[in-house]
């Protein structure tokens, strides 16, 4: 009925149109998966940088889920 979630951490470099903005930056969140957890992390980025929601950006590093 209802996901589990799990907490993911992220800690590795940022790609913004194929430049590295920032070599270590360091995020958590709470989600259903990994790849949920990647676009949380992403809409983190881009609220921090003050990006707009519609920008591309990477991270290209690993996900590791905490719990």
């Amino acid at each position: 009925m209802y996901e589990e979630y799990h907490k993911y951490s992220y800690d590795g470099p940022v790609v913004f149109f194929d430049k590295c903005v920032a070599d270590h930056w360091k995020g958590e969140t709470v989600a259903p998966s990994e790849k949920k957890a990647r676009s949380n992390l992403s809409y983190q980025v881009k609220k921090q940088l003050n990006l707009v929601s519609g920008t591309k950006v990477s991270l290209p590093g690993k996900i590791k889920m905490v719990n």
